[in-house]
């Protein structure tokens, strides 16, 4: 499993996506105002996701 870098897109819990803020020891923050749908779903800016529960979707262009 790779782990994601700030920047990259990560895809989690049944398809969501987020841009990664922060990378901690065991999780990340990500940044969920990249979807599309983000208002429609009603969530908060912000999420914690451990390492284990995303996939990298786009690594960043910027590292």
């Amino acid at each position: 499993m790779k782990k994601a870098e700030v920047g990259n897109i990560i895809e989690f819990r049944g398809g969501l996506q987020g841009i990664v803020e922060k990378v901690n020891e065991n999780s990340v923050i990500v940044d969920l105002t990249y979807m599309d749908n983000y208002r429609d779903l009603e969530l908060d800016q912000r999420t914690v996701v451990n390492h284990k529960n995303y996939k990298v979707i786009k690594e960043s262009a910027y590292l």
